[in-house]
């Protein structure tokens, strides 16, 4: 098992799909890091040699923001919105959708579960 970015990566899998389990590394982010290695993409992880991990992990520590700190950084941007009481900052803080949905019907994820009202029944 391959410890990478601090999260163990699947050893069955091929490379480019194994990335995509680091927090921060998608499909593109992950083809980008196995050609500069220089890599075949169809290569599995346990194909790898110890020299290539380390490459990759080098590369990784390098040039992105993973994990933690990504995830640090994203709260850290929520955090300021809140703060500045900007419209965006008062919508997280309220816990309701950011990005103009609406919210008269559907936003459940965002609101949680329907709260019953007295005397509402029509």
């Amino acid at each position: 098992m391959a410890r990478i970015a601090g999260v163990n990566i699947p050893t069955n899998k091929r490379v480019v799909i194994a990335l995509q389990y680091i927090h921060g590394i998608g499909a593109a982010k992950a083809q980008e890091i196995v050609e500069k290695v220089r890599i075949e993409p169809q290569r599995r992880v346990n194909e790898l040699s110890d020299a290539e991990v380390l490459q990759i992990r080098e590369v990784i520590d390098r040039d992105y923001l993973v994990e933690g700190d990504l995830r640090r950084e994203v709260s850290m941007n929520i955090k300021r919105l809140m703060d500045l009481g900007c419209y965006r900052g008062l919508r997280h803080r309220k816990g309701l959708p950011v990005r103009g949905q609406r919210t008269h019907t559907n936003a459940r994820t965002r609101k949680g579960p329907a709260k019953p009202i007295a005397g509402k029944k029509k």
